[in-house]
This record gives structure tokens, sequence and C-alpha cells, in this order.
């Protein structure tokens, strides 16, 4: 059966839809999260299934507001800094990095997702070694979804930022990062201050089925 709709209840499944049900959350409540569940969330996240089981992930909690606006705003000067290079408009510069740091500081919690290939094999050709750190980003990313459905079991919303990518070292220096760990995302989170909908893609524009 083909749907549109991530509301949809035709699996008759709790748990699929409960996967469903989940949305990426930008309002929170003022409201902080029990560190008890913090820890229960990581828990699940760290579960992940990941490449030769070697759980590459590290994760980074972040909730002392002091530290949040200092990461926002170091991070926010090299947005600022790339639009300009792209000669974005200012005012438009401005709306993009207020945004971004409205965002990052008004959440409860911060969860920077990071990799590490400490742990992962090395091999002498760049096309495996190429595809050694691809299987690392997969299996951090698949501990990150881990972290936003438990997340979402105990009411409390999460949204992905990529922001990190894009200044790494920056991350790195504000949140004094071992040097091994590489920043992937930041998941904002905390109790929802807004609700929201989404809809999907038809399946058949997105899968293929392979017949003999």
């Amino acid at each position: 059966m083909d749907s549109n709709s991530a509301d949809d209840t035709f699996f008759d499944n709790p748990t699929v839809e409960f996967m469903m049900s989940r949305r990426s959350i930008r309002r929170y409540k003022n409201e902080s999260i029990p560190n008890n569940l913090i820890k229960k969330i990581l828990t699940a996240a760290i579960w992940a299934p990941s490449a030769h089981n070697r759980q590459p992930w590290r994760f980074a909690i972040v909730t002392d507001s002091v530290v949040k606006h200092r990461l926002a705003s170091e991070m926010g000067k090299r947005l600022r800094k790339d639009l300009e290079a792209d000669q974005v408009d200012q005012a438009l510069i401005e709306v993009d990095a207020d945004r971004s740091y409205n965002r990052i500081t008004s959440a409860p919690v911060l969860a920077l997702v990071s990799m590490s290939m400490k742990d992962m094999d090395v091999y002498p050709d760049l096309n495996r070694q190429k595809n050694e750190t691809i299987m690392a980003i997969q299996s951090m990313a698949m501990a990150g979804q881990n972290l936003m459905l438990a997340a979402h079991t105990f009411g409390i919303g999460t949204c992905w930022l990529c922001a990190p990518l894009f200044c790494p070292d920056v991350v790195k220096d504000v949140l004094n990062l071992p040097q091994d760990w590489q920043p992937q995302g930041l998941i904002t989170m905390g109790y929802p201050a807004e609700s929201r909908r989404k809809t999907r893609l038809s399946l058949n524009s997105r899968v293929m089925f392979i017949n003999e």
C-alpha cells in the first residue's frame, strides 16, 4: 500500500505508528530535562547498530546556558563570514544567523553528535578508507535516530541541526572536545512548545521493487 502521509494508520502496529508520529520540533518549553532521563535516552542511542560493532558515535551534552550562548555566538560568527563570502544580502544574513542563535540557545539540552575513527579499520588505499569513514558516519546517524526516537518516547521533542558540519573546528574549540571527535550534527532537545504535521512523498516515487 502506498501513502503520502505520515499520519495514516494502516499499519495497525503501534511501534511503527509511533515512529511515524515523530516530528522535528524547534520551539521548546522553558523546562529542564532530568539528568536520569537524558541518560536513558543516550543509553537507547548507543544501542544502535554500527559497522563492525565499533560504535564510533560520540555525544557531548550541553545544558549550561553560558556554554550554549558561547557556542551559538561563535557558530554565528562563522555563518556570517561564510554568507558574506557568498555575497548574500546583509539583512538575510542577520535573519539566518539570528534564527540559528535562537534555536541553539532556547533548547534546554543540546546533544552534539560526533564520530571518531579511532576504533575503525585502517586501509592503505584511499577508496577503502573513504568507505570506512562513510560507514562510521552511517553508524553515527543511526545512533542519532535512536536518540530522537527514544526522546519522543518520553514526550521530548528534538531537531537535528547540520550546522556543526560547516564549522567543526569552532565547535571543537568551544566545547574542548577530544582531538579524534568529528562533529557531525547538533540535536536540540526539550519538551515541545509546538505541534507539527508533516507529509511524505509517495512511496512509489522513492522506492523501486526489484523482481526476478
